[in-house]
């Protein structure tokens, strides 16, 4: 289909072809690569588990979790699974950045913010750590308040419109998978009154404007790397549940941490995140939780 000269594809469970190829017998350790989880603090345990569960469900080899003391401490009795990093504190802070960036070497990927906080330390650290990382990134929750808050920092005039993060974001591949407030304070933009033809509008400007890939996590979720526009129907009115965020930038970071490039990753992630709702939500309705949505992973894929 196209969409104002710019291409516009409907994900289909074809795209799970793309990202799941059959493997050799002679692959090895890592060669699915390693993944960091950024996230949690003394109040909130439970994104960074869930993102690091769902990952290991679609496919990547290893998964760290980096994260204050405490939630560590409890992320680490989720499952046997989990590598947990424990970081002095109860907040992200300028004093981990050093241990951070160590942790990113051997690293194919990256995903940040959930359950960070929004301190004005922690922004400011998550900021200077996008600058400085290497590897391709998942910017979610609280790490995508930390980019407003640089967009916030520019002059008046630039703020009329979305600020240019390049230089922040180093050009590195990366997805920003914000909710509809989270993409307006992103880019000044209410879109929740819009209707679809002007949020597509929107979001690829965004993207374009960004140079990277966003994916709107709606009733119809909307990526776009700023050239291509997807839209993605699975998903259910009980996904409003905690937790189903994180379980969605979890599958985007396993599959970038693979090699899938941004815009495929972000496709296929929304995809496999919403089908795995839809099987668990057809089950159990209002009893429907994120813990059940990770179990439902492999149906979805399969």
């Amino acid at each position: 289909m196209r969409y104002n000269k710019v291409s516009m594809i409907t994900v289909k469970k074809s795209i799970l072809k793309k990202v799941f190829k059959k493997r050799s017998p002679d692959v090895h350790k890592y060669d699915f690569g390693h993944l960091l989880v950024i996230g949690g603090n003394k109040l909130y345990s439970g994104s960074p588990a869930f993102a690091a569960l769902a990952a290991y469900q679609t496919g990547v080899d290893i998964v760290t979790i980096a994260g204050t003391k405490r939630a560590m401490d409890i992320v680490a009795g989720f499952a046997p699974d989990l590598i947990t990093y424990p970081l002095e504190g109860d907040w992200l802070a300028k004093i981990h950045l050093k241990e951070l960036l160590e942790l990113t070497k051997g690293k194919t990927a990256v995903v940040i913010g959930g359950g960070l906080g929004r301190k004005d330390s922690t922004l400011k650290t998550i900021r200077e750590f996008l600058k400085r990382v290497e590897v391709p990134c998942v910017i979610d929750a609280d790490a995508i308040h930390a980019l407003a808050r640089e967009i916030a920092n520019l002059s008046s005039l630039l703020r009329k419109e979305i600020a240019d993060l390049s230089l922040l974001l180093q050009n590195k591949p990366c997805i920003i998978t914000p909710h509809l407030y989270e993409f307006f304070i992103l880019s000044g933009k209410s879109i929740e009154k819009a209707d679809l033809k002007k949020r597509l509008e929107i979001v690829r400007a965004a993207a374009k404007k960004l140079k990277t890939t966003i994916l709107l996590k709606a009733n119809i979720d909307i990526i776009s790397d700023g050239k291509q526009i997807a839209l993605n129907k699975t998903g259910n009115p009980y996904m409003t549940v905690g937790g189903t965020g994180d379980t969605l930038a979890g599958i985007c970071g396993s599959l970038l941490a693979q090699g899938i490039e941004p815009f495929t990753a972000a496709r296929a992630a929304a995809y496999i995140n919403g089908r795995a709702g839809d099987i668990a939500a057809s089950k159990l309705k209002e009893s429907f939780m994120a813990s059940d949505l990770i179990e439902a992973i492999p149906e979805a894929i399969k």
